[in-house]
């Protein structure tokens, strides 16, 4: 019978690997740390404020997946709640050829996707509550003698560039209503 390895300095029991998470989080939660989205009391600042936001048209089609995106962000169940706050959005998608073969041919598409947005209420003063911008990049392997491939990997790279950027935008204004509870309606 063989003995039992003594244990080694730093290594845990598997309770205290369970427990090390929870650790953390009260720790984070004496910082000050705590989800945006949590609700306190009837709802969370953040979810209140933007189901009150109205998404301004974006235009061409990769606008037309960024509001889309947006939309579904802002307000997830779809009730439509009044809108005491306008969202204009500009859109930039740029593309880039890399990985370039010997005769010229890109073998790899880059797409980078950039928006700048401002928050203004709604009303006859329209003032600018706050603005930022959100950027993301993403691409495609271009295929030989394959067009339509080519185009549909194009497609959903818009795609996802729209929603990562939506993603940005979104927490940059549930960060805003944190700091900024809009009043009870």
């Amino acid at each position: 019978m063989c003995p039992v390895p003594p244990r080694r300095a730093g290594r845990y029991t598997p309770r205290v690997k369970r427990a090390l998470p929870v650790l953390a989080l009260l720790a984070l939660a004496g910082c000050g740390f705590h989800p945006v989205y949590a609700t306190r009391g009837a709802t969370a600042p953040a979810v209140a404020g933007l189901s009150q936001i109205d998404v301004a048209l974006i235009p061409e089609r990769f606008g037309q997946l960024t509001r889309e995106a947006l939309q579904a962000r802002l307000e997830p169940d779809g009730a439509g709640t009044i809108h005491r706050f306008r969202l204009v959005t500009n859109l930039g998608l740029a593309t880039d050829a890399i990985g370039v073969r010997p005769d010229s041919v890109p073998t790899h598409v880059r797409l980078i996707g950039t928006a700048s947005w401002t928050l203004s209420s709604e009303g006859p003063t329209g003032a600018t509550l706050a603005h930022g911008t959100a950027r993301d990049v993403d691409g495609y392997d271009v295929i030989d003698q394959q067009y339509f491939a080519a185009d549909l990997a194009n497609e959903a790279v818009q795609r996802r560039i729209a929603k990562a950027l939506a993603s940005q935008i979104a927490l940059q204004l549930a960060l805003y209503f944190e700091k900024h509870p809009p009043p009870p309606t």
